[in-house]
């Protein structure tokens, strides 16, 4: 694949994921995928990925992952993204809810092959998140 056609399969990747399409995910990873959520915690396949993830989406009433900037290199694709989380309504973050939004940037880095995710790496400041949470 081109590395156009990479960025635009991370594109439709976290489009599914906006929309809460996990089947699709299945579509556009290899049955090998890995998501580290941070550094070295392994989650293994699309289940792994929705367990760790699904209930920080669930956590607020409504969601957007823009994708601000992309840059892709040899097999890897970089995507710098905001998360922004509109309505908290539960305590996943260890806060009670409180309808507060919230707005965090996150890198991935995507490894692709054959055209499908083979890893996703995903870099942000959860203390950023309880924050913006815990502000009066």
């Amino acid at each position: 694949m081109s590395l156009e056609e990479n960025k635009q399969l991370v594109r439709r990747f976290y489009a599914a994921i906006e929309r809460g399409d996990f089947d699709a995910l299945y579509e556009m990873t290899d049955p090998e995928f890995v998501f580290y959520n941070q550094i070295d915690t392994p989650r293994r396949g699309v289940p792994g990925l929705v367990d760790s993830e699904k209930k920080n989406f669930d956590a607020f009433e409504s969601f957007r992952f823009p994708i601000e900037a992309m840059v892709a290199e040899g097999d890897k694709v970089a995507a710098y993204m905001l998360f922004e989380g509109m309505g908290y309504r539960s305590d996943v973050f260890g806060i009670p809810a409180s309808g507060k939004n919230v707005r965090i940037s996150l890198m991935m880095l995507l490894t692709i092959k054959a055209g499908r995710i083979v890893e996703k790496r995903a870099h942000f400041d959860v203390g950023d998140i309880r924050r913006q949470l815990a502000a009066h």
